[in-house]
C-alpha cells in the first residue's frame, strides 16, 4: 500500500502572524490581535493600529515598532521580544531562507564582482558569528541560536506541510563535471517530475546535484547539459566558494524559473556552503537538529547515494525508527551503488539483517545505478 501524505498541520485562524497582510487581516477578526503570535513583522507603519487595538496576551517576536506603540502593547499585557541589534541573522525569522538572501553581497554593488565575494554574504557572516560564540559559554548567544533554529524548524514544517518529501543523501566531495554528479542531478529531476519535493542536506556535491535536478525539472532535458557545462568551470567549492557560488547563480540566470526543492544545511560545517539550487533553505546552527529533522521530514522515503561516514550515519539514523516503528509505518530506503554499499562500506548486509522478519524488509532496496532509484522508490512505496 502506498504511503499516504502526511496530515495537514492544524493552525488556528490567525494564530501566527508572519506578514503585514496577515496582521491587517487579524485586525478585522473578532478579538483582533489579542492572544496572537506576531513573528518578525516590521510594524513601524502600524502604530495607529497598535494604539487602537487590544493586545492582551499577544506575543511579539522580533517585531520592530515605534517606542509609543511598544510601551502601549506592554501596558496591555503583551509579551514583547524585541529585535536584537548587530546580528547577521534574525533569530525570530518566520520563513525559510532563499539562495539570494544567504548570498546577498556575493556580487558587489551594481553587480561589480570585484567588490563582492562570499565573505561579505549573510551566510559567511552568520558562520563567523557562530565561530566566535559557539565555545564562549555565553548563555545569551546560545539562546539566540536556539530561538533561530526553532523558528527555522517551524517554517520548514509549514513549508513541507502536506507534501510528499523524498530525502537525497550523499557526500559533499562529489565534484561538478563528473558522471556521478550528472547522475545525482538526473535523480533530483526525475523525483521532482514525479511529484515529490526533493530535500537534501543543502550543501555541495551530491546534495547540490539533486537540488540542481529538481530546479531543472520544468525545463527541457537538454537544459541539464547546458547547466553542467557551465558549472564545470568551478568544479568544487574549494579553493573558492565565491567562484563556486557565482557559477551556480550564472546557471540560475541562464535558466530562470526553476522548480522548487529544499536544502537543510548547517553552519556547524562552515566549510560546506549552502548550494544555490534549493529554492528554500532551512539552515541551522545545531547540526543534530538538522540531521534528525531532514530524515524525519522525508516522509516519502530516502535515497542514499555513495558517501562516507556521514552518509553511513544517516542510513542507520533512518533505520532506527523504521526498525522500531516509532514514527509509524516504515518509509522507503533506497541505497545506490551495490559495490559501494556491499564491499567498500558494507552497510547493506547489516541493514538487510536488521530488516529481516520486520515490516521494514519490504521497504528497503539496493540498486546498481542512480537511474534505477526512482522506480525502486515507487515500488517500495507501493509494497
Amino acid at each position: 500500500m502506498a504511503t499516504p501524505p502526511p496530515p495537514s498541520r492544524p493552525h488556528g485562524p490567525g494564530r501566527e502572524i508572519h506578514t503585514l497582510d496577515e496582521f491587517d487581516a487579524s485586525l478585522a477578526r473578532p478579538g483582533g490581535l489579542a492572544g496572537q503570535r506576531v513573528q518578525s513583522v516590521d510594524l513601524t507603519d502600524r502604530t495607529f493600529a497598535l494604539l487602537a487595538s487590544s493586545t492582551a496576551e499577544t506575543i511579539f517576536l522580533g517585531c520592530r515598532m515605534e517606542p509609543e506603540a511598544a510601551a502601549k502593547v506592554r501596558a496591555d499585557g503583551a509579551l514583547v521580544f524585541p529585535p536584537v541589534p548587530g546580528l547577521p541573522f534574525d533569530p525570530y525569522r518566520s520563513r525559510l531562507y532563499t539562495p539570494g538572501e544567504l548570498y546577498e553581497g556575493l556580487e558587489g554593488p551594481g553587480g561589480t564582482a570585484g567588490r563582492g565575494g562570499y565573505e561579505r554574504t549573510p551566510d559567511a557572516r552568520a558562520h563567523a558569528w557562530f565561530g566566535t560564540t559557539r565555545a564562549d559559554g555565553d548563555v545569551f548567544s546560545s539562546m539566540l541560536r536556539s530561538l533561530h533554529d526553532d523558528a527555522v524548524g517551524d517554517a520548514l514544517d509549514e513549508h513541507l506541510d502536506g507534501r510528499r518529501t523524498v530525502g537525497v543523501m550523499g557526500g559533499h566531495s562529489m565534484v561538478r563535471g563528473g558522471e556521478a554528479y550528472a547522475g545525482a542531478a538526473r535523480l533530483g529531476r526525475a523525483l521532482a517530475r514525479a511529484g515529490y519535493t526533493v530535500a537534501t542536506g543543502g550543501g555541495p556535491g551530491a546534495m547540490e546535484a539533486a537540488n540542481l535536478g529538481a530546479y531543472l525539472a520544468p525545463h527541457p532535458d537538454p537544459a541539464l547539459a547546458d547547466a553542467l557545462s557551465l558549472l564545470a568551470g568551478a568544479p568544487s567549492f574549494t579553493p573558492s566558494v565565491t567562484d563556486w557560488a557565482r557559477a551556480a547563480f550564472a546557471v540560475r540566470a541562464l535558466l530562470p524559473d526553476g522548480g522548487d526543492s529544499v536544502g537543510i544545511p548547517t553552519w556547524f560545517y562552515g566549510h560546506e556552503p549552502p548550494n544555490a539550487f534549493a529554492g528554500h533553505i532551512a539552515k541551522y546552527f545545531t547540526n543534530a537538529l538538522r540531521e534528525d529533522g531532514l530524515l524525519a521530514r522525508s516522509t516519502a522515503g530516502v535515497v542514499f547515494l555513495p558517501g562516507a561516514a556521514g552518509t553511513v550515519q544517516e542510513i542507520f539514523d533512518n533505520t532506527t525508527p523504521n526498525y522500531y516503528g516509532s514514527l509509524g509505518a516504515p518509509t522507503p530506503m533506497v541505497l545506490v551503488d551495490r559495490a559501494h554499499w556491499t564491499v567498500r562500506l558494507p552497510a547493506w548486509p547489516l541493514l538487510e539483517t536488521l530488516a529481516r522478519d520486520r515490516p521494514m524488509a519490504a521497504r528497503i532496496a539496493l540498486v546498481d545505478s542512480i537511474d534505477e532509484a526512482p522506480a525502486a522508490l515507487e515500488r517500495l512505496a507501493a509494497a
